[in-house]
């Protein structure tokens, strides 16, 4: 039986979302680090470790035209624990032995179906007023999860991998709990059929209404930039590390954590001081963070890597917070919550692929990673100053 909408049922739901979330991501990431040391350990070529990502990520693009439909057919605290089993279940096959590759594939299946609810169910606890705090908790605690799950991976998946994916499986199961306990909401959206065939066309023509609404193309041409960006840069910098600082994972991770620190401090100020109409105003940010990325090729040392990272990290956040909001705010209105991420997802993880996949390329045939670091660098410089001039023009 439906629960009738009440501001504490609202409130309180909110922080059992936060809690399920928090552990969910803090499994994911930890879970990424400790996949690539088991590749490590397994004497796999270099270029399968950003491979990791393409393998999680074709889930979110494949998935795309249903997974919106079923978060949006269901209450969404019902798909995120099954989505969570989903995760377990990739989490266990790659403990008893499944190649990491296949098994990752499974989790980003879960993790594909999972978000869709994650984001969409914002709009539907909570006002519109308090859609942008709401993101900044979010990625504030994303953001702590990525910190604390590059470290788990990091440093557990360099002394002992089975005992990292085992403490791993716990943390999904953990967040599986917290999701019982999500108020059962009415469902605004309900799906019209269940044909596979019309499911696609309404996920295209879904995809296609967003893309022609001025503030959703926006929201979602930036949001996948930097989401496929941010990813890659992950991977980038364990190279880099090693490289230019002879660290291994254990320290190398410890840098990653370093942007996700500079991330969650922008979303802080992006919550406190940007309006959702104010995001084109600072898509420059974005032209200084590709410079900023530029510039890793000149550093030498650690603490100069820390100041660098940080500060990515922290335009990043100014950057996607308003935008996320934004995005979340019309794919709302225009085509359903689920649905919206779901076409969210579909872009964002297709930049993931195109930007990882050119890396992994640029890995296997041997370019250094200081050019690597200078021509991801200067990609994003370009594509912030053709959409800064492109959206400032047509605002």
């Amino acid at each position: 039986m439906l629960q009738k909408r009440s501001e504490p049922i609202t409130t309180k739901g909110f922080y059992y979302f936060l809690s399920a979330q928090f552990l969910s991501a803090l499994a994911d990431n930890a879970l990424l680090f400790a996949a690539i040391a088991l590749l490590s350990n397994m004497q796999s070529p270099d270029w399968h470790q950003p491979l990791l990502l393409q393998f999680f990520v074709l889930a979110y693009i494949i998935l795309a035209p249903f997974v919106g439909a079923f978060a949006d057919s269901r209450p969404k605290g019902q798909v995120m624990f099954i989505s969570n089993g989903i995760k377990l279940f990739g989490c266990l096959a790659m403990l008893v032995g499944m190649q990491p590759l296949y098994a990752y594939a499974i989790v980003g299946i879960g993790a594909a179906a999972y978000s869709p609810a994650k984001y969409g169910i914002l709009t539907e606890l909570l006002p519109e007023k308090s859609l942008v705090p709401a993101n900044a908790w979010v990625e504030a605690l994303t953001v702590t999860a990525i910190i604390l799950g590059a470290i788990i991976g990091g440093i557990a998946g360099s002394y002992d991998v089975n005992l990292a994916i085992l403490l791993i499986s716990i943390l999904y199961i953990l967040a599986a709990i917290f999701n019982r306990y999500i108020p059962t909401l009415p469902i605004i959206h309900k799906i019209k059929h269940t044909n596979p065939w019309l499911l696609i066309k309404d996920f295209f023509s879904s995809y296609g209404r967003l893309w022609r609404d001025p503030l959703g193309q926006l929201s979602l041409a930036i949001t996948t930039l930097f989401w496929g960006a941010g990813a890659t840069l992950r991977l980038v910098i364990i190279a880099w590390a090693a490289y230019a600082l002879n660290y291994g994972l254990d320290k190398s991770t410890l840098l990653t954590a370093i942007v996700a620190l500079g991330v969650g401090v922008g979303a802080i100020i992006a919550a406190r001081y940007i309006l959702m109409k104010d995001s084109i105003k600072i898509l420059p940010a974005g032209i200084v963070m590709g410079t900023l990325v530029c510039s890793i090729i000149f550093i030498e040392t650690w603490q100069t890597a820390a100041i660098i990272l940080i500060l990515i990290g922290i335009l990043s956040g100014l950057l996607i917070v308003p935008l996320n909001a934004l995005l979340q705010l019309r794919g709302h209105k225009l085509i359903g919550a689920g649905h919206s991420i779901a076409v969210q997802n579909f872009s964002e993880n297709l930049g993931i692929l195109f930007l990882s996949g050119t890396y992994t390329m640029m890995v296997k045939f041997n370019i250094p990673i200081n050019a690597i670091v200078f021509i991801f660098g200067f990609f994003v410089i370009l594509a912030m100053t053709v959409a800064s001039q492109y959206y400032a023009k047509n605002d």
